[in-house]
């Protein structure tokens, strides 16, 4: 079927949703007791089911009936979290996926019909009886005070919620159920009679609910309808001081923002303060009262800023949208960058003040769109714990995933082309890290193996880790095997990095045997390309009978960077700013050969170059100066001869287009001030290749 605006929307939101269900899911297997996950699911369930009938994806809301009434019934008591039920509840997130991708598939497959048919079972066992005493025991038990709760609801309805078949009594009527509530309706909002359209709903209500229910439990009532209402909910928690000194009725009305501060001051200014009566009485100082006062407003203003910040609210946008935004503004900084040089050029002071202001508004405009494509890679992060979760079961191994630094943030592109080389790297700790419980109990450490998968920033980088406490690499088998695959020459003398690096061998493989896993030496080769083309690193460490540490450094952002703008001949070259250590000036003087290579001495380092004009094949004649820029890659410093270092730049990484796939040595273009274009050198291949 076609799929409209409503119902794309509805499929993000059920994709979310599916995350955070798995995540409970997978933490209630840890604590199958915690009565807050189980709710959490039930809301996860309901909600995808309702959304789903409202958009016309019957199929989903059909399986997921039968799965949320069970869900009910272990809230209310009835039924307790099993294993199978679990089980069952993930394999249904996996169904749920597909009709999403395809809502044309039916409820009605095997793998479905067993689900449903497990869950409606389970129903049958469930033992009303134990919620009927657990109803009758909270009737009877008197709630403690503390049980209770006071919430100051506001809701105004959208003015369609009676032409989207919602009845806004029967929502009141559920709070009226949940305890004690007072209810204001505002009716000066409706209209003449003639002016009155009856199937329109003009009214709000205040409600002062109080009860034992959670603010999860009543925004559950407004749960079909609170992406068109306004609903706020506030806690009432000042029940501690005597009841003559509540807030004032103008604090209330403040707050609930139906007058406004200038009202409530013209008013108040009306009559003679506080503080005037106590100056002029002489019992007080001015200063006194200044700084009482003083004080006053900076707690006002600290929760002033405390409320902004809970009450942001968030916006929906496509993300094809901020890709044009994030184009529209790499062409912004290369028309600004040809402003500078006419500028420049023409050295008109008031042409120079105009381009150094629409330079600084650029600047800012490119950092604050940046910044909106940047998103926490914790969402990423939770994606693994049940591809841990299944593998480990399936290889009879007994592993957790622990996640660190979720709140790290970076490019929206670099988290979408992450996913595969971070899933080929953790299924390799699961199969060759991690020993079995009896390989682990003859080693003398815990059952139960560990992964770690932790992000940090880093410069204008992002490093994240993955790291297990298994047996290591064997180096012995990695050597050897590369002797055996003709990789390197029997005898040949390398440390262990370099041990590691045959690693990324295309079809290298140390598996006596092809698994569902691994096995076929298809992977680190593609995991390393993939990592460079995001212009990043990959680096192996470990340790034998401790376990191993892959650590990915990986650029914030694909789409600009600072780079640094370097000349041969006619021709302009981009190295990337963030590895550039130094610039030097070149003496040929002190190079020698060693190895086969050119090297150079800076201070007590001998530094490895690369005359970029051989890289290149640039034939025009060497300037009499020549420049050397020193990069760092792989905690490694290597040289890139150049004949000029221009300064740097703000580079838009323009690609190259299919007709210069097969360019080595060149990641991608940008546009100079002037018009032509500068090439952005690929340093890590570059370095690669003379490895």
């Amino acid at each position: 079927m076609a799929v409209d605006v409503h119902q794309e929307v509805f499929i993000q939101e059920a994709q979310e949703l599916l995350q955070e269900l798995e995540s409970s899911l997978l933490e209630l297997e840890e604590n199958s007791g915690d009565i807050e996950l189980v709710a959490r699911v039930f809301r996860a369930m309901h909600t995808i089911k309702g959304s789903g009938a409202m958009f016309g994806f019957e199929n989903i809301a059909h399986l997921v009936h039968d799965i949320e009434t069970a869900y009910d019934k272990v809230r209310n008591g009835e039924l307790k979290v099993s294993k199978a039920m679990l089980e069952y509840s993930l394999k249904s997130c996996d169904i749920i996926k597909e009709m999403l991708e395809d809502p044309e598939i039916k409820a009605d497959s095997a793998l479905a019909t067993e689900i449903l048919s497990f869950f409606r079972g389970l129903q049958q066992t469930a033992d009303p009886g134990k919620n009927k005493a657990s109803k009758e025991k909270n009737k009877q038990k008197t709630p403690e005070p503390s049980e209770i709760r006071t919430f100051r609801i506001r809701f105004r309805p959208s003015e369609d919620i009676l032409l989207q078949g919602t009845d806004p009594e029967l929502l009141l009527m559920e709070l009226e159920g949940m305890g004690e509530a007072k209810i204001v309706a505002h009716t000066t909002s409706i209209p003449s009679a003639l002016k009155m359209n009856p199937e329109k709903c003009y009214t709000l209500w205040d409600i002062i609910l109080t009860t034992t229910k959670t603010e999860d439990d009543i925004k559950d009532v407004f749960i079909f309808v609170e992406d068109d209402s306004e609903i706020t909910i506030t806690e009432i928690e000042d029940f501690d001081g005597d009841r003559d000194n509540y807030k004032k009725l103008g604090e209330i009305l403040l707050e609930k923002g139906d007058i406004t501060p200038e009202v409530l001051n013209k008013l108040l200014s009306e009559r003679k303060m506080l503080g005037e009566m106590l100056v002029e009485s002489g019992i007080v100082a001015h200063e006194t009262i200044e700084a009482a006062l003083a004080e006053q407003k900076t707690v006002k203003d600290i929760r002033a800023k405390k409320n902004a910040t809970e009450n942001n609210s968030t916006l929906r946008v496509p993300s094809e949208k901020l890709d044009i935004l994030v184009d529209l503004v790499g062409e912004l900084v290369t028309v600004q960058a040809r402003l500078n040089q006419t500028a420049v050029q023409d050295m008109n002071p008031d042409l120079l003040k105009i381009a150094e202001e629409v330079e600084r508004l650029v600047w800012e405009l490119r950092d604050n769109t940046m910044s909106i494509r940047m998103l926490p890679i914790g969402s990423t992060f939770n994606k693994y714990k049940r591809l841990v979760r299944d593998l480990s079961k399936e290889l009879g191994k007994d592993i957790e995933l622990v996640t660190k630094g979720e709140d790290t943030e970076l490019d929206k592109t670099v988290i979408e082309k992450l996913g595969d080389p971070l899933v080929h790297l953790i299924r390799n700790s699961l199969d060759h890290g991690i020993e079995t419980p009896v390989e682990r109990a003859a080693a003398g450490k815990k059952d139960k193996g560990q992964i770690l998968l932790s992000a940090v920033h880093s410069g204008d980088s992002v490093l994240i880790e993955i790291k297990d406490n298994g047996k290591g690499i064997r180096r012995d088998i990695v050597y050897n095997k590369a002797i055996e695959k003709g990789i390197i020459p029997e005898g040949a003398e390398l440390t262990d990095k370099e041990v590691w690096e045959l690693i990324f061998a295309p079809g290298f493989s140390t598996a006596v045997s092809v698994s569902n896993v691994s096995g076929r030496g298809v992977g680190m080769d593609v995991v390393r390309r993939n990592i460079e083309e995001l212009r990043g690193t990959i680096d192996i460490d470990s340790i034998q009978g401790e376990g191993t540490t892959i650590t990915l450094k990986l650029p914030l952002t694909l789409a600009i960077i600072d780079g640094l703008l370097v000349s041969i001949g006619e021709q302009f070259f981009i190295i990337p700013l963030s590895i550039v250590k130094e610039c030097i000036e070149f003496s040929e003087g002190v190079t020698h050969r060693k190895s086969g290579r050119k090297i150079i001495k800076v201070r007590d380092d001998l530094v490895p170059y690369v005359k970029m004009r051989d890289i290149f094949g640039i034939r025009e004649a060497e300037p009499a100066i020549q420049q050397i820029v020193i990069v760092e890659l792989e905690e490694r410093k290597v040289g890139f001869l150049v004949d000029n270092v221009v300064g740097d730049h703000q580079t838009v990484i323009k690609s190259l287009g299919k007709a210069f796939k097969g360019v080595e040595c060149i990641s991608g273009a940008s546009i100079l001030g002037d018009g032509s274009v500068a090439l952005i050198i690929d340093i890590a291949k570059i370095y690669t290749s003379i490895e």
